[in-house]
């Protein structure tokens, strides 16, 4: 048989299989780059790491230019796992497939369809990044990966103030023995079948990690390494995921900035699937941008090493009921905020006329401004609105921004004794007003609009959620109401969006829902979102409507 070059199955200098492709004939060579735009394009030995996808597509490759080599037994058996692998999970996320009566589980405490669907896929690939939604139970569909079939004792890392709340729920609905890790300074570990790691502390534990006690690892919020072995928790990570046998990510926002962020955190999820570094980069980048995130999406999806549901999954849908929305309009207090009202139609003025490097400074402060000055003059009106839903619901989450604003909801809202859950406050005082709202004499929770990553134990004592502020990003908004509408919840979440027809309400409420980014593209390939809007508009836009007259105490 004609062969039109050599194909070999070596390692590269990190000890990693890769395949080197050499004697290419020139339009061979043109086609194998073509096909493979991961290798450079001015090499004449291209090297390319080793998957079952690679595999199989240098099968699919080879049956129109044979190479000469002596792998393929490997090839065929790459291609053929990913055959299997494509066809189990189809069946598994079909609506009749069923785990059965999961094991490790206490009485009444079984997971979701969805949660075991996961656990199945993550046993059987030996990896995978759940980027479920906010609110969907990524803690539970790690347990029940846990329970399933994944090789024990796991490690288990979570951000600081999350350990105490990870070994609190998986003893709640397991049986699992759940020891958190102590410190950065190694000692004798009591037995168990999981160690909860917090992010600060696992470099501490290197040594012990290079033992390869830890057979199954999950990464909670795995975007924390985003930044790869470049920290040191991304080295004592990467050593971690190369001694385990089964590694999952859990996060709902994969991409923080960039989209080349994907690419560490998949290597600690299958490693190479992606290529190192340099292959990622050529195939899929423009510097730090993602070239196409929806085919990247769609790619990581169908190489089944990537999962997500949202809330209008069908399997989802029919175990949760969606939020209801309640958009209610709350009065202006141009009384307490008269001081300010000058002060931004001056920085409007300077947004749109002032010189460049004067109008990017106006329109951060305006943008700030306007949002403090909204948040404070309809604070009394939120308070109020909160009363009135005190009457009828026990308890309530209520979402803003600014220290002030929370100081009038104090006051205003003193007989319910609220509680602080915001930047400002350390784990054990987060943890503390978590308590009170809970189990305690507390019936408002006051929640920053950006401080809830990973908060869970709300949902069985609170169904009513209102953002007495609103944020530029509808996923922010999404976010907060995932801390009620998670599993566990006995009723219909309901979330009142209250604003007013002046200050900075009127744009906000026109931009919700048009902002759109690298990570909906990764996230959610294929679903039409519409332009995306930016940080320069959207501010022009709230100077115009300043300068405009639309703000009533203003244009009085």
């Amino acid at each position: 048989m004609k062969t039109y070059g050599t194909l070999t199955l070596t390692t590269d200098h990190r000890g990693r299989p890769e395949w080197v492709i050499d004697d290419l004939a020139p339009h061979v060579a043109i086609a194998f780059k073509r096909l493979f735009p991961r290798v450079p394009a001015t090499s004449t030995t291209l090297h390319i790491s080793d998957t079952d996808e690679i595999r199989s597509d240098l099968r699919w490759f080879m049956l129109r230019y044979p190479l000469a080599h002596g792998e393929q037994q490997a090839i065929e058996e790459g291609a053929q796992r990913v055959v299997d692998k494509i066809a189990e999970r189809d069946a598994i996320l079909l609506p009749t497939w069923s785990a059965g009566e999961v094991p490790g589980f206490r009485p009444g405490m079984q997971p979701y369809l969805y949660q075991s669907q996961a656990a199945r896929i993550a046993i059987n690939n030996g990896g995978l990044l759940i980027g479920d939604d906010v609110g969907l139970g990524k803690t539970i569909s790690a347990a029940a990966t846990l329970t399933m079939g994944a090789p024990l004792p796991a490690a288990i890392v979570v951000q600081a103030h999350l350990a105490p709340q990870w070994k609190k729920q998986l003893e709640k609905f397991t049986t699992l023995r759940v020891h958190v890790i102590g410190g950065t300074k190694p000692y004798d570990l009591p037995a168990a079948d999981v160690y909860v790691f917090r992010y600060s502390n696992i470099a501490g534990w290197i040594d012990v990690i290079k033992t390869g006690l830890f057979k199954t690892v999950v990464y909670d919020e795995v975007q924390e390494l985003r930044h790869g072995p470049s920290t040191d928790k991304g080295r004592a990570a990467a050593i971690l995921s190369g001694r385990a046998e089964l590694r999952q990510g859990l996060t709902a926002t994969p991409i923080y900035n960039y989209g080349d962020e994907i690419h560490q955190v998949m290597e600690y999820v299958r490693p190479a699937l992606l290529g190192n570094a340099n292959e990622f980069a050529r195939e899929w980048c423009s510097g730090r941008i993602v070239k196409n995130p929806d085919a990247l999406g769609s790619y990581l999806r169908e190489t089944g090493y990537f999962l997500r549901r949202t809330e209008d999954d069908p399997t989802v849908d029919a175990s949760m009921p969606r939020p209801n929305i309640i958009d209610w309009q709350v009065e202006w207090d141009s009384g307490a905020v008269a001081d300010d009202e000058a002060i931004t139609r001056t920085l409007a003025m300077t947004v749109l006329r002032g010189s460049f490097v004067e109008a990017g400074a106006a329109a951060r402060e305006l943008d700030l401004k306007m949002r403090h000055m909204t948040g404070i003059a309809k604070a009394r009106s939120v308070a109020a609105y909160v009363k009135l839903l005190l009457r009828d619901t026990p308890r309530v989450l209520l979402a803003g921004w600014h220290r002030d604003v929370y100081d009038v909801w104090k006051g205003e809202l003193a007989e319910f004794n609220p509680v602080l859950y915001t930047g400002s406050e350390s784990g054990a005082g987060k943890e503390r007003s978590k308590e009170a709202f809970t189990t305690g004499d507390s019936r408002v929770m006051m929640i920053s609009l950006r401080s809830g990553a990973g908060l869970d134990g709300l949902q069985q004592h609170c169904r009513d959620v209102v953002f007495g502020e609103l944020d530029w990003s509808p996923q922010v908004h999404y976010q907060v109401i995932g801390r009620l509408r998670r599993p566990g919840q006995p009723d219909q979440v309901t979330a009142h969006y209250l604003h007013t027809n002046e200050g900075s309400d009127p744009v906000l409420l026109e931009t919700l829902g048009i902002k759109s980014d690298q990570s909906r593209g990764i996230s959610d390939p294929g679903i039409a979102q519409p332009a995306k809007v930016s940080d320069d508009s959207r501010i022009k836009r709230l100077a115009q409507h300043v300068l405009a007259g639309t703000v009533q105490a203003i244009a009085a």
